[in-house]
């Protein structure tokens, strides 16, 4: 059985880590997976959405296979990212589906996603403190765009674990649902996000993106750009609600 799965349900591309004996830890031929994983859903153009989920309903992923750290070796230099795909950039929404532990790498690839829908049995951590494994998956820049400096400072210091309810009140959670159910959400989610104008919430998630690290002029500039381009698009939208499409969440 490979140890990553990649399925197509129906608009959503589902990128499941499959090693529950290892809590879904990753080495290196896991992360080789999960990056060819990556890369055909961004060839895909009928898959709108990814969803990343682990198998086994105990753990999301628990980071780097420390029994295997060796074979991590190899991608430590690698354009996509020790853990398969940290250091790209998707072109389309990704959702983490979350069930049980969420730690070091694993958090790191929860963050790597737009969107994180969590159970009430999740728990979240930096714990590779402890043993001086530093994050290297994108954790110290993505954390604190998530829940801002101060929090993410914590968190990365401390290796503190935190609950789903404390990770939902300071934003590293966007909902809680029962346990085993991360992943329904997660695809009816997709399958939302898949029914909207795909060119104009394609280049309002690119502007939020690209412009977080700029200045607000620059920022403005760069959402503006995308406007003449996209107008057409938009005047159509305002025609459909203007005959009552979308209102009241009619059609959402």
């Amino acid at each position: 059985m490979p140890e990553v799965t990649y399925e197509r349900i129906g608009a959503a591309a589902v990128l499941t880590i499959d090693r529950p004996d290892r809590r879904n830890a990753v080495n290196g031929p896991t992360a080789d997976l999960l990056g060819e994983g990556f890369h055909r859903f961004e060839a895909d153009d009928e898959a709108r959405a990814l969803v990343l989920t682990g198998a086994g309903g105990v753990a999301f992923c628990a980071g780097a296979d420390l029994k295997d750290i060796e074979s991590l070796g190899p991608r430590l230099s690698s354009a996509d990212g020790p853990m398969g795909f940290t250091r790209r950039t998707p072109s389309k929404p990704t959702i983490a589906a979350i069930d049980g532990w969420c730690l070091a790498g694993g958090l790191e690839l929860a963050l790597w996603c737009d969107l994180r829908i969590a159970t009430t049995t999740s728990t979240f951590g930096l714990p590779e403190r402890r043993w001086g494994v530093p994050l290297i998956d994108g954790g110290t820049q993505r954390l604190p765009r998530v829940v801002g400096l101060g929090r993410a400072l914590e968190m990365i210091l401390t290796g503190r674990m935190v609950g789903v309810e404390e990770a939902r009140e300071i934003g590293l959670v966007n909902e809680i649902v029962d346990h085993g159910k991360a992943l329904e959400r997660s695809l009816e989610l997709a399958e939302t996000l898949a029914g909207f104008p795909q060119e104009t919430m394609l280049a309002d998630r690119h502007a939020a993106i690209a412009g977080l690290g700029l200045r607000l002029d620059e920022g403005l500039a760069l959402e503006a750009n995308a406007g003449p381009e996209l107008l057409r698009i938009a005047q159509q939208g305002a025609a459909r609600f203007a005959g009552g499409e979308g209102r009241g969440g009619v059609g959402v």
